[in-house]
């Protein structure tokens, strides 16, 4: 026997197939090994299971992202995104309940793993974010679908600022379906494993469920609906100027800290994946990912904040300014034929 644990666990139990991310040091953020196991077992138990439950091992993280020390090379980061995306794909198409228990850090590719299904489980200490513009990336695994397909322009404020959302927060934001102790998920687990419908799962989870709380953005909704409805970062930048409180003053302190390229990408993803099925903006947001893996800011960011930790990433463009609208359509750009994102499995 191997003395290393398997990155992730997979077991049979009663009616449900149960998938436990299992690297609990790096908050069970996922690599490629884990992408590559996780899409033929999730095929196999879509024929076979009558639901699918999926958690991280521990109790910090759900699970905190993708490896993106891996994604930054320009080999390895195209073969783990095409893997990560067939997964976030497949769980948006999947014909049974799928049931996410995003108990602790949940972010990024987190999302990507949970967001898509039919059933989110949050907890007291759930935090989600989707902070990808600070390392000079955008929110991809399908947050140019998500996010702005939230209320009220929520998702681009999310988005652009990677600002956190905790626990009940979550369900108010339409991120999570349900939110449930986490004393209670052993049970909950329990439980669902032996339903044998998608009504049983639904009456489960009504059973288990807290009421939500009054959303802690509420106060400002009406200033993010304003602000991010804005059709350019400047614009917005703009609007916050001029709605002068402590939570405008934040967000502009946060915007001034992320990647200028970064926030005019990712703003151009969400716009266009408004308008676009899961699909295809998994399809453009590939495109994207490796034009990122080749350009100079993604690499960099993930340099500055997570390799030698110096928090100073040197930008290039350096300033909202410099980036031009070649610049950013340069992402969006075709790749050859052979190097598309293909769905691995036609019948989906």
């Amino acid at each position: 026997m191997s003395n290393q644990e398997p990155d992730v666990l997979f077991e049979s139990v009663n009616n449900a197939g149960i998938i436990t991310l299992n690297r609990p040091k790096a908050l069970n953020s996922l690599n490629t090994s884990m992408v590559e196991k996780l899409l033929p077992q999730l095929r196999e138990w879509q024929d076979t299971k009558n639901l699918v439950i999926i958690k991280g091992a521990g109790d910090k993280a759900f699970c905190a992202g993708g490896d993106v020390k891996v994604a930054i090379d320009r080999i390895e980061g195209p073969k783990f995104f095409r893997a990560e995306y067939n997964v976030n794909y497949l769980i948006g198409k999947y014909k049974i309940p799928y049931i996410a228990f995003i108990n602790g850090i949940t972010m990024g590719g987190g999302l990507g793993l949970s967001v898509h299904g039919r059933y989110r489980v949050a907890t007291e200490k759930t935090t989600i974010a989707m902070p990808e513009t600070k390392i000079g990336l955008f929110p991809d695994v399908g947050g140019s679908y998500f996010l702005p397909r939230l209320q009220v322009n929520l998702g681009l404020y999310l988005g652009l600022t990677g600002d956190r959302l905790k626990g009940k927060d979550v369900v108010k934001a339409g991120i999570a379906t349900h939110f449930v102790s986490s004393k209670r998920l052993f049970e909950l687990e329990k439980l669902l494993s032996r339903c044998t419908s998608d009504t049983e799962v639904q009456s489960l989870l009504h059973k288990f469920s807290e009421p939500p709380e009054e959303f802690s953005l509420a106060s400002q909704i009406k200033h993010i609906n304003y602000c991010f409805a804005a059709s350019t970062i400047e614009e917005i930048i703009e609007r916050l100027e001029k709605v002068q409180n402590d939570w405008s003053v934040k967000t502009l302190e946060t915007l001034s800290k992320m990647c200028p390229g970064s926030l005019k990408i990712t703003l151009r993803a969400l716009q266009r994946g408004a308008q676009l099925d899961l699909s295809q903006c998994l399809k453009m947001e590939f495109r994207m990912a490796v034009h990122s893996t080749q350009h100079h800011d993604f690499p960099e960011g993930v340099r500055a904040l997570l390799i030698d930790k110096d928090n100073n990433p040197q930008w290039n463009p350096k300033t909202l300014a410099e980036v031009t609208d070649d610049y950013v359509e340069s992402f969006f750009k075709k790749l050859p034929e052979d190097m598309e994102l293909q769905y691995f499995d036609a019948k989906l």
